[in-house]
This record gives C-alpha cells, sequence and structure tokens, in this order.
C-alpha cells in the first residue's frame, strides 16, 4: 500500500506532533509513505527525513494556490498512490480527483466541504464522526480513528533549572497560549492553591496576557513559562500533577499523555476530555472556567495519595486498551485496507 501523507499546519501543535506521530507508527510497517509539507518546523523535518521517507514541502498558501497543486500533483504523479491522507482542512482544500482514494482528517468540527474531493473521513472521536455525518457525509464513509501517544520512558528535569524546590508540588500544562486552553484559569486556581508551582510549557498569541496576569495574582514565584517543548516525556516525568483546563477541546492529546506517563491528570469538561475522563476513576474533570473547583481538584490530588494513584493506574489501562502506537497501528492499516476494498 502507497500512502501520500499531507498536511499544511501551525509550526507547532497537538494536530502537527500527530501528523508525525502517525507517520513514524505507519513507517514500522510494510507500506510505503510520500509526504508533503510545511517547512515551518526543523524538528518535524527532521524525524521525517531520518526514516528516509520521500518528503518536498509547499506553501499552502489561501492566496496562490497554483505551486502546492503543482507539487501535490507532481508528486500524486511520481508516487501513484492508493491513498492519500489529508490532514486537517487546509490540506483537504487541495484533494486531486484521480485514481487514488483521498481520505480527510478530522481534528476538530471541520466542515467536510473543506475536503472537497475526499470521499472518506476519519476523525479523532465518535463526536467529530457524528458531526461529519451530520454534514451529510454518507455513514460508510465516516470512519473514527484514534491518535496515539507513545513516549521512550521520560527522564525528570533538574528542578533547579527552572528555580523549582524539589519538594514542591509542581503542575505541568502542555498547551498552545491560546484562549481557548484556559490557562487564564489555571492561572486564577493557582493563586488558591498557595504550596503548588506550574510550569507552562506553549507558546502562543496571549503569552505577553498571561504574563501580565501572573504578575497581577502575584505568582511570579510560582509560574515559569518554558516555551513550546519537544520533551513533553521529561517534563511529565517531573511533574507532579498534568493540567489541562481547556474550554475548547475537541480532543486532547494531552489526555493520553498524561495517562501514558502515569501522571494524575485534572482537567476541564471540554468535549474532548469529557468523552474519555471519567470523575475520580481516571482522572478529576470539573466545568469550565470553575476556577474554585479547579483549585480543589488540584488540592484533593496533591493531598490524597490513594485518589491520586487510582486515577493514575485507571488512566494507564485506558491509554493501554486504546491509544498505544501499535493499537493505532492496527486501526490505520485497517482503515486503508478497509476504504480500499471499497474503490
Amino acid at each position: 500500500m502507497r500512502i501520500l501523507q499531507v498536511m499544511a499546519g501551525d509550526s507547532v501543535g497537538g494536530a502537527e506532533t500527530f501528523f508525525v506521530d502517525a507517520i513514524k507508527a505507519l513507517h514500522e510497517t510494510p507500506h510505503e509513505q510520500y509526504v508533503i509539507t510545511r517547512d515551518n518546523n526543523p524538528h518535524k523535518i527532521a524525524q521525517i527525513q531520518q526514516r528516509g521517507i520521500p518528503l518536498k514541502t509547499a506553501s499552502f498558501s489561501k492566496l496562490l494556490r497554483w505551486p502546492t497543486a503543482q507539487t501535490i500533483k507532481q508528486s500524486i504523479k511520481e508516487f501513484q498512490p492508493d491513498i492519500v491522507h489529508h490532514y486537517m482542512g487546509r490540506a483537504g482544500s487541495f484533494s486531486q480527483a484521480g485514481d487514488h482514494v483521498n481520505l480527510g482528517w478530522y481534528g476538530g468540527y471541520y466542515k467536510p466541504s473543506r475536503f472537497k474531493h475526499c470521499t472518506h473521513h476519519a476523525a479523532v472521536t465518535q463526536d467529530i464522526v457524528e458531526h461529519i455525518i451530520a454534514q451529510g457525509v454518507p455513514r460508510q464513509n465516516a470512519h473514527l480513528l484514534h491518535i496515539y501517544a507513545e513516549f521512550d520512558q521520560g527522564k525528570p528535569i533538574d528542578r533547579a533549572q527552572f528555580n523549582t524546590p524539589d519538594d514542591a508540588p509542581l503542575l505541568v500544562s502542555l498547551s498552545r497560549l491560546h484562549e481557548k486552553k484556559g490557562l487564564d484559569v489555571l492561572l486564577e486556581a493557582l493563586a488558591k492553591v498557595p504550596d503548588a508551582y506550574l510550569w507552562i510549557a506553549g507558546s502562543g498569541p496571549i503569552e505577553s496576557r498571561l504574563k501580565q496576569q501572573m504578575i497581577d495574582l502575584k505568582l511570579q514565584d510560582r509560574v515559569r513559562f518554558l516555551g513550546w517543548r519537544n520533551d513533553q516525556a521529561d517534563l511529565l516525568a517531573t511533574a507532579d500533577i498534568c493540567a489541562f483546563p481547556s474550554r475548547y477541546e475537541p480532543f486532547g492529546a494531552v489526555v493520553i499523555e498524561a495517562w501514558a506517563c502515569k501522571k494524575p491528570l485534572v482537567t476541564a469538561r471540554a468535549k474532548g476530555p469529557a468523552a474519555y475522563v471519567k470523575n475520580e476513576e481516571n482522572g478529576l474533570i470539573v466545568d469550565i472556567d470553575d476556577v474554585d473547583a479547579l483549585a480543589r481538584a488540584l488540592r484533593r490530588v496533591i493531598i490524597d495519595k490513594q485518589l491520586s494513584d487510582h486515577i493514575v493506574e485507571n488512566g494507564y489501562q485506558a491509554y493501554l486498551s486504546t491509544f498505544t502506537r501499535e493499537v493505532f497501528k492496527k486501526n490505520v492499516t485497517e482503515l486503508y485496507e478497509r476504504i480500499l476494498q471499497r474503490r
């Protein structure tokens, strides 16, 4: 089977990370791959090229579409793929008709019209699958495809690097610095958990606003902004709690990253986490924008070791059953075979 993997994407982000993870997982199967993506992240490009996978870059410009369309057209001609897998709407808008099957991938509630030549559509949650069907896609052409998280065993970082005491409860947030992520709520909650420290690993448009809020709340002694990081496993190995208070989250890869790294998860009731996190079973889940509830949940995990151990163990079992690399390889291969049989 020959798969052409296509994604525009930002320089960093959860979907962008999964794009590379999916390519890495499929590389461990007999199937051949070819990649077209933006040249906006050297780490992403290096991981693909290190595996000897052919790769071309394109701009995916909204205004000057012809160069990207020609790159894709020429790549299809050279590689002759069985499937062209388009990750998210920008890539889907460049899909081209041909002898291959076009598959669109949804990390959120996109409009199927953006995937104009895609006959099949795959989504990260069942709720997004139902959204796709409600938009007019036949049910047999809408598929559930979970992402996965798999890290090498993380090595704890020396907390002294970020002026953090070894014995202080440490929260870590792995997130873009965006309004949707609820980091302002997390800072408000931290002010009510006086002994805890917080590391925020991410970059984004509201960084200066969050830093000003940190100063206004007099939290600068306990909050560290780390910027975007590629060592999530090490950060989680260092932390005591993973905090994930998103207002809007179609899925939320951080959920399974915390489970995979055996860290207690405290999250908000956005659609993605709410579909998978069972309160007091595999995490603690609170209402969106509820500062007091978030602070109480954080304090409970810090104080109640039995509860913390319980949600960690159940989270890890949920990860093993559904969200590992081996499960993903099986699922994506079966999906590809299924849609090719129907061609």
